[in-house]
């Protein structure tokens, strides 16, 4: 019988769509109950292939592959052409799974807890207001209009309340992915709005170094170092190897450096 295989982690690389299939990396640590004597085990690479049909059910995009956490059940195989698979194992998956958030099942909590204390206090509230809608018409009657006003203002609050998890989720995704760029990273630009100079169009970078390039996006996902942009103009100043890099793997967004004009 064929050895079975479980991993859970993210994809380390850009997702790469075949016929009937779909391939991505993925990285995991060896065993931590290794025998005394022996070396500490390192993170072992992947290449894990899925069919399309299971793959398309799991709700998954070439972007959110690399921030969710997912579960790959299948078996090892020998069978790839290295091309194809650059991790040191390949791995034929027979299920895939999208695993819960642990930051998204603490908020929930968080947020049920809050709904439960407010719907608690909610009757003793309406109650106090009462009594003191109660005193108000018996000392003075004319005074109820103010006690219509004093109810609104608690309203007009709520919506303020609501908009604030919608900007800490923005600023978490924003940290996620910048803690995911090379180091001196300043922003994710659009590769779009990238201009780049007619002497750099005119040159051609090094093949070697441009495939060594290629080779580490495909193993992390991201690349080497960030170019760097003229503040304001968008223009490329340094690292026309790497946007030749992020053309060539279809890169939606790369990591920039900002250079100020003089």
């Amino acid at each position: 019988m064929p050895h079975k295989i479980t991993l859970t982690g993210s994809a380390t690389g850009l997702l790469r769509e075949y016929d009937r299939y779909v391939a991505f990396d993925m990285r995991e640590k060896g065993s931590p109950s290794a025998p005394k004597g022996l070396k500490k085990s390192t993170f072992i690479s992947y290449t894990v292939f899925v069919a399309k049909k299971a793959f398309n059910k799991t709700g998954l995009t070439k972007k959110s592959i690399m921030h969710e956490k997912i579960l790959i059940q299948g078996e090892p195989t020998l069978d790839i052409p290295i091309d194809e698979c650059p991790g040191e194992v390949g791995v034929i998956c027979f299920q895939i799974t999208v695993l819960p958030n642990k930051n998204d099942k603490e908020k929930n909590e968080s947020d049920a807890k809050k709904e439960s204390k407010q719907e608690a206090s909610a009757p003793s509230q309406a109650q106090k207001n009462s009594e003191s809608t109660k005193q108000e018409e018996e000392q003075a009657p004319v005074s109820q209009p103010v006690a219509k006003e004093e109810k609104k203002e608690p309203e007009s609050v709520q919506p303020e309340v609501k908009e604030t998890p919608v900007q800490e989720k923005k600023a978490e995704l924003q940290k996620k992915q910048m803690t995911n760029q090379p180091k001196g990273t300043q922003d994710l630009l659009s590769f779009d709005d990238i201009i780049v100079p007619e002497e750099f169009l005119k040159t051609r970078p090094n093949p070697e170094k441009t495939q060594k390039v290629i080779d580490f996006v495909k193993r992390t996902g991201r690349l080497d170092e960030p170019l760097t942009i003229e503040k304001g103009s968008m223009i490329l100043k340094d690292g026309y190897r790497r946007y030749v890099v992020a053309k060539t793997v279809k890169m939606d967004k790369v990591p920039v450096v900002y250079e100020y004009k003089k």
